[in-house]
């Protein structure tokens, strides 16, 4: 295991300087001594006077000495053995607990496992190499390694080959970092590292990194497996970029900055090594706001449905609406899905969101004429929850909207994961009358035996197929197979990102299709859509007078938000 240890004594250890830095004897080591001395010393003042005498008595050359002095003479030796021989075992015991506290101390400060740093020794062995390289004018470099997909290892393999995976991925680093660098497991499969360097040896010092990536990618033999793995590496050092104010090149610090760069490195992918950049931070930190907007907003209800029009290209008639969630953010304006909804998937929260927008929706959705349906975005991290047909339908009865109404949109994505669960989820809304659509066809890796064995009810062509038509030969061609198909399989199709009328033109003639797009107008709020609705005369029969959608729209304003 590597460290960097010191030379002032004050950043020891206690147990540690006991040992290196005595201040003085511990109390029985004195009382031992002082016996053993005062004996000897009684030993020399008794034995001048009554040694020759006993010595000449013994050998017959002298008269018997004085029986008390010669008692003493004996007693005195009898004390100076004893006291040496406690001595000698209160030592024994002295350097037998220190060596335990040693123990104690070197295994509190390891990860057991692999033998490198613990997170709790890490950080404080950081500090001192970075006053190190501070005072010795020389860099110094610190670095996050997270294992991608190591809980696959652990699911398919057992924890006992996970945890020779570890073993093996630790040795390998340790082969490659120089043998004064720290190496530490922060825990699971998260590993950091930090090394000093000269200033002029930074090229050589990315070609090391590099090569810790490709150590990590190798694959490991084991019982007649081959396990891969690789790994995301972010790394940041005292010369990258000036610290803001208030901050240093501190343990803390550099640890934080690298974090930064390994979730960077495993959003652009994984299998890499980021360097930590400036800008990382500021989108490190506009996230954290985010985030807490997030959540102010859940609470605050600013979390809003917009449809947009689902039409038939045939006859042209208004057929229903895709619902799709925008932020009414106090600070931040209208703010569009593709920014939030990513984040509240990694928060966690998208089915506390989704049953937010899909409430509002349904009872929307019910001043509609009942011809009209509703088709809603699931998530496939929801597709996960084996309760979710319960759930919704447990939404549907609460607000009493028809299950016929409603359409579920899955994206192909969700179907790779868990293919048995995602089955028996849609079969169980589809029983109940949900109509199920797959969402963005042709981007994902749909097979046939999919299409055949999963209920779909309808197709929806991917928008970027839509939008290159007539520009792009081959585009029109997949777009045309695409629809054949689902006239052989008997399964609808519904065409979105419909722009221009040319579009449109060239979709009426390719079949009978549904379709979606702003040339039919950009998504609205509801009480939009309820004008528009009542234009057309599609409002249900006990939905409120166009007078009186005025007052419908209060409830659109954006609600007041307390600061903080």
């Amino acid at each position: 295991m590597r460290t960097a240890l010191s030379a002032d004594p004050e950043t020891f250890p206690r147990a540690l300087r006991s040992r290196f830095f005595p201040d003085s004897f511990q109390p029985f080591d004195v009382v031992t001594l002082g016996i053993a001395a005062a004996a000897i010393l009684l030993f020399l003042a008794t034995g001048g006077t009554v040694l020759p005498d006993l010595v000449r008595f013994w050998r017959g050359l002298g008269s018997k000495p004085d029986a008390i002095l010669a008692n003493a003479l004996i007693l005195n030796i009898a004390v100076i053995l004893f006291g040496w021989s406690r001595y000698k075992t209160l030592s024994r015991e002295l350097l037998d607990r220190r060596r335990s506290e040693e123990e104690a101390l070197r295994l509190a400060d390891t990860d057991p496992l692999t033998g490198a740093r613990n997170r709790r020794s890490f950080l404080p062995a950081v500090n001192d190499l970075a006053r190190y390289a501070s005072g010795a004018g020389r860099e110094i470099a610190v670095g996050l390694i997270d294992l991608d997909h190591f809980k696959n290892i652990n699911d398919y393999h057992g924890h006992k080959l996970g945890d020779v995976v570890l073993l093996e991925t630790a040795a390998r680093f340790g082969e490659i970092l120089p043998e004064n660098a720290l190496l530490a497991r922060l825990g699971g499969d998260e590993f950091a590292f930090a090394l000093t360097y000269a200033r002029e040896d930074h090229a050589r010092i990315e070609t090391m990194l590099d090569r810790l990536v490709a150590s990590a990618a190798k694959p490991i033999e084991i019982e007649d497996a081959s396990l891969e793995i690789s790994a995301s590496i972010g790394v940041t050092s005292s010369r990258d970029a000036e610290w803001p104010e208030g901050q240093d090149g501190s343990g803390e610090a550099l640890m934080n900055r690298a974090d930064i760069a390994m979730y960077q490195a495993k959003k652009q992918g994984r299998n890499r090594l980021q360097w930590f950049e400036p800008a990382m931070e500021y989108e490190q930190r506009f996230r954290g706001e985010l985030e807490a907007g997030i959540r102010r907003g859940l609470r605050a209800q600013e979390f809003v449905p917009y449809y947009e029009q689902q039409i038939d290209l045939e006859t042209g008639d208004l057929i229903g609406f895709e619902m799709l969630a925008r932020w009414r953010s106090p600070e931040l304006g209208l703010v569009s899905p593709d920014i939030f909804i990513p984040i509240v998937e990694e928060m966690g929260l998208i089915e506390e969101l989704s049953k937010q927008l899909m409430e509002q929706a349904f009872e929307d959705a019910r001043a509609w004429h009942p011809r009209l349906t509703l088709a809603v975005n699931v998530s496939p991290l929801q597709l996960r929850d084996p309760w979710f047909a319960q759930k919704t339908l447990k939404l549907l009865v609460a607000h009493a909207f028809p299950a016929s109404r409603l359409e579920i949109e899955i994206t192909e994505s969700a179907l790779h994961e868990n293919p048995g669960m995602v089955r028996n989820t849609l079969t169980g809304l589809r029983n109940q009358g949900v109509i199920i659509t797959l969402d963005d066809f042709g981007m994902g890796y749909s097979s046939l035996s999919q299409l055949r064995t999963l209920p779909f009810d309808r197709l929806k062509i991917d928008r970027s197929f839509i939008r290159d038509l007539k520009h792009d030969e081959t585009n029109t061609k997949l777009v045309s197979a695409i629809i054949s198909m689902g006239v052989g399989l008997e399964l609808p199709l519904v065409a979105e990102g419909i722009e221009n009328a040319a579009i449109l033109k060239t979709l009426r003639q390719m079949g009978q299709l549904k379709g979606q797009g702003y040339l039919y107008g950009r998504p609205e709020p509801a009480e939009q859509v309820l004008e528009r609705l009542a234009a057309l005369d599609l409002l249900a029969p006990e939905t409120p007078a166009v007078d009186d959608v005025e007052r419908l729209r209060e409830p659109a304003a954006p609600p007041s938000v307390k600061a903080g």
